[in-house]
């Protein structure tokens, strides 16, 4: 489920603070890119705590899960509670097309969800009022009311019926982005990756997925935690170097007047231009322009899109950078 988007995000947020706690400010206009790597903090430490803030992203992926899994559980209580009242009052039961819905059954089933969900520190059980308004807003829409009524009961319908949910009433949810950020402060800065990743894990169920449905795995390949651990150790081991480089070229500025974040994008971005051979410059440059887009000032972009180009002209003129790519 991690891809490397997520990686170079977390990467920034862990070297940054890094430089505010250690008090690294980046390197004065004097330093010289000696291509001398001193080690600025111990990077070990680095990769435990980026390895920790991955498996918290992989921790929110479960836990939007079991919120749809607790909405469920809601309506039938409340199913419950409407079909007795019927009962006494000599009524037609209500329709059970809701909580009977497959691909709920599935994903309520799902041994993976329920083995993962032990170790979730936001208990949906635990927040029924927050669930009940979210249960609320899924029975007041128009696609909702469009499904109990359709006459028609398929697979395909009832997984539909989710994937609108989740989308239409989940996502971009400020209720759910406060109970989050309450957990874990840069979840929020997750949300847009995960909710992808849940959407992606909807339509992946079929009709004929059992209890044994794999979930997506924390890692998709060894390839992608090895890439997470060289990338944040290089960054940091390499940081006077990175910092000398970027001093060194950048034009019209003291390299003091350049946001925090913008050295540190820059900074993460030279670990990993310089440290993975098999990546295209113009893949890495792009990504972590599209992460200063979101993370620092209007005019970042193309600032640190220059910088990182002279650099990387210089550093092939000079035969310091091969790419394979």
């Amino acid at each position: 489920m991690i891809n490397r988007k997520l990686i170079r995000i977390k990467t920034v947020q862990v070297v940054y603070s890094y430089c505010l706690n250690e008090g690294l400010v980046p390197a004065d206009s004097h330093a010289q890119a000696s291509g001398e790597f001193k080690e600025v903090c111990r990077p070990e430490q680095g990769e435990t705590i980026l390895l920790r803030s991955l498996g918290t992203a992989y921790d929110m992926y479960n836990t939007m899960l079991c919120l749809m899994v607790e909405i469920s559980r809601l309506a039938l209580r409340a199913h419950e509670a409407q079909a007795n009242r019927a009962k006494r009052l000599g009524l037609s039961e209500p329709s059970r097309k809701f909580v009977d819905n497959r691909f709920m059954l599935q994903l309520e089933g799902n041994r993976q969800l329920q083995e993962n969900r032990q170790s979730q520190r936001l208990d949906w059980s635990n927040e029924e009022e927050f669930v009940r308004t979210l249960y609320k807003k899924v029975i007041d829409s128009d696609f909702f009311c469009e499904y109990m009524e359709s006459g028609v009961s398929s697979y395909e319908e009832d997984r539909e019926l989710w994937r609108k949910i989740y989308r239409y009433i989940l996502v971009d949810n400020e209720g759910i982005d406060s109970m989050l950020e309450d957990v874990n402060i840069y979840w929020n800065d997750d949300r847009f990756i995960i909710d992808t990743f849940v959407l992606k894990t909807i339509n992946r169920f079929t009709a004929e997925s059992d209890d044994n449905h794999p979930l997506l795995p924390e890692f998709r390949t060894e390839e992608e935690m090895e890439y997470a651990s060289k990338l944040v150790r290089q960054s940091l081991i390499g940081a006077d170097y990175y910092r000398g480089l970027i001093s060194q070229n950048t034009r019209n500025w003291d390299v003091e007047r350049v946001p925090l974040m913008d050295r540190v994008i820059m900074q993460v971005a030279l670990a990993e231009i310089t440290s993975f051979p098999t990546i295209p410059l113009s893949v890495s440059i792009n990504e972590y322009i599209e992460i200063a887009k979101s993370y620092s000032t209007p005019n970042s972009a193309r600032y640190i899109n220059a910088t990182l180009d002279t650099i990387s002209k210089k550093l092939i003129a000079d035969h310091k950078l091969v790419k394979n790519a």
